[in-house]
């Protein structure tokens, strides 16, 4: 007599199989568990949670700090002698590190939202912990190198805080279907209490970010001011070879009211423009004077320095991926540049009647003008014929002497010091780095007629930001980027903003409830049942769905007959 054993049925769960697969290796039916996560599996958990949200920092940072890459490849040309493209291999492993966590995470929230065990498989460990630490390393060196560009995540969040709290609270609001899911199917009251007090925490801190997120750009537009200025850092940097005359002519093109200049003198008394130490990054000294390349640059004759090329190291080491956008006869106007002096600067902004700010470097104490370079400066000034009322004198030293000689000069400091001060030296200008005035400061040096040329802005955020915060001209490296914001990216009356914060708010708290609700509903409507355990029932055996997996009938000879 033959017996049939019922058959069995397995549902085909393809997605649930790649999501435990993927993050723990556990592709087979019978590796997967409903039990609760081990305290070891929750503390990786956590530690997954830690890198991702570290690397949302890190990576937020790199993002905004777009403004300042060139600053920020100076510093290592600083510290290695050769120029590269330093933030290239930092963004592709900072994007490559990011999304991997993230992917993780997504498959971590999927492994609870199905009420699966989490176990992350040992390579991934290796992976989140080479995660953490290479950002751990990352933000330590920032910290020691570059410290002050942190100031970079407050600035942005007066542009980015109210559409991140706007993404974050959908992010939260999402997450609640997880929440509500957990609490639902959970037999433990205490786990639920907990579970329940947390998430609305978070989502009521969410509620009230607002009250502390302050930005310029919220505002009444009859009270905005006028456009800033935009004064040509060396130029157009990014157009041309840094602090040459093509670089200056291009800036003027771009309707630019101001040039700046980084300014040494050299050994027979000739001001000129340079903004290194010495000439190896922006010339050709090597190959004219191989025996001279790490000689300071005011060790040169102006005779030496004017046999040297200024433009063919922007064509080779191309330093802001631009080259490629130049026509033919630009790129020959480049080849061909050579060292500019103060003078010929000044004789171009005099014909444009355009303003120069320029920063003016000692020479070392053994070099002939170490206590003459104000004086040699100040008389290339005069020279030059360019009006006094064009030139920002930013030395300090001697200014009362200057003050004497050439009343007509804008006195400027690039030090931030107290009102009281300013007017006793008769300053009526400020140069000073964009993260070194509040929104607050700027507008009490407004009111002390005192205005602030903030550097270096190439970013339109940045722009807006300090448009918005009432800054009369700011310095860059990009004005032809700048050219094309004829009006701050975004700005919305407190009104209106308050309007849309409450809003948000209220269909967030709607759309939560409802999940709940409906998460109840659904679960107290089901029959409780593991959806991977085998299947008995005669009558599924007859479904006849493609999406069941039907095991092999198994014969039981219980007997021979006789």
């Amino acid at each position: 007599m033959v017996k049939h054993q019922p058959l069995q049925v397995y549902e085909r769960q393809l997605c649930l199989s790649c999501i435990t697969g993927i993050y723990g290796c556990r592709w087979k039916r019978y590796q997967r568990s409903h039990d609760d996560t081990t305290k070891w599996e929750l503390l990786w958990s956590i530690i997954l949670l830690f890198t991702f949200c570290l690397l949302l920092v890190w990576f937020y940072f790199w993002w905004e700090a777009h403004n300042d890459y060139n600053e920020f490849n100076w510093f290592l040309y600083n510290r290695s002698g050769e120029w590269s493209d330093g933030t290239v291999p930092i963004l592709a492993t900072t994007a490559a590190g990011f999304t991997y966590i993230a992917f993780l995470m997504v498959l971590a929230l999927c492994h609870v939202a199905l009420g699966q065990q989490l176990n992350l498989h040992w390579l991934h460990k290796i992976g989140v912990t080479a995660a953490l630490l290479t950002t751990v390393i990352g933000v330590i060196s920032v910290n020691q190198t570059w410290g002050q560009e942190w100031d970079v995540i407050p600035i942005s969040l007066q542009a980015t805080g109210p559409f991140l709290h706007i993404g974050a609270l959908a992010a939260v609001t999402a997450l609640s279907w997880i929440v509500a899911g957990q609490v639902a199917r959970s037999e433990k009251t205490m786990f639920q209490v907990v579970v329940v007090l947390l998430y609305l925490s978070v989502l009521l801190g969410l509620y009230v970010v607002p009250l502390y997120i302050s930005s310029p750009c919220i505002m009444d537009p009859s009270t905005l001011k006028q456009r800033p200025d935009v004064i040509g850092h060396q130029g157009a940097p990014m157009l041309a070879p840094e602090n040459t005359l093509w670089s200056f002519q291009r800036a003027l093109q771009m309707n630019v009211t101001g040039l700046e200049a980084d300014v040494a003198i050299s050994v027979d008394g000739v001001p000129f423009l340079m903004h290194d130490r010495t000439l190896r990054r922006t010339t050709d000294v090597g190959k004219v004077f191989p025996d001279r390349h790490m000689e300071d640059a005011s060790s040169f004759n102006w005779t030496d320095l004017r046999q040297l090329n200024a433009g063919q190291w922007f064509l080779k080491d191309d330093p802001f991926w631009t080259v490629h956008t130049l026509s033919s006869r630009e790129k020959r106007l480049i080849a061909n540049q050579s060292v500019c002096s103060l003078e010929q600067l000044l004789r171009l902004a005099s014909y444009h009647n355009s303003t120069v700010v320029f920063r003016l470097r000692r020479p070392p104490p053994e070099h002939p003008c170490y206590d003459s370079w104000i004086n040699d400066t100040l008389q290339a000034v005069q020279e030059s014929g360019v009006p006094q009322s064009l030139v920002m004198w930013t030395p300090d030293e001697h200014r009362a002497q200057v003050r004497q000689l050439a009343p007509g000069l804008i006195q400027t400091s690039v030090e931030k010091r107290r009102l009281q001060r300013l007017h006793l030296d008769g300053i009526s200008r400020l140069l000073l780095r964009y993260n070194q005035a509040s929104t607050q400061e700027i507008g009490n040096f407004s009111q002390s007629n005192i205005s602030i040329t903030l550097y270096t802005i190439n970013e339109p955020w940045l722009y807006s930001v300090l448009w918005c915060s009432g800054v009369s001209s700011v310095s860059s490296e990009a004005s032809h980027i700048l050219k094309k914001v004829p009006y701050p990216i975004w700005l919305m009356r407190p009104d209106e903003y308050c309007l849309m914060w409450v809003s948000v708010d209220l269909i967030s708290f709607a759309v939560v409830i409802g999940i709940f609700i409906f998460q109840k509903y659904r679960t107290s409507g089901m029959r409780s049942y593991n959806p991977e355990q085998i299947m008995l029932s005669a009558a599924a055996v007859r479904r006849s769905s493609r999406d069941l997996n039907v095991m092999k009938e198994k014969l039981i000879f219980s007997g021979h007959p006789q």
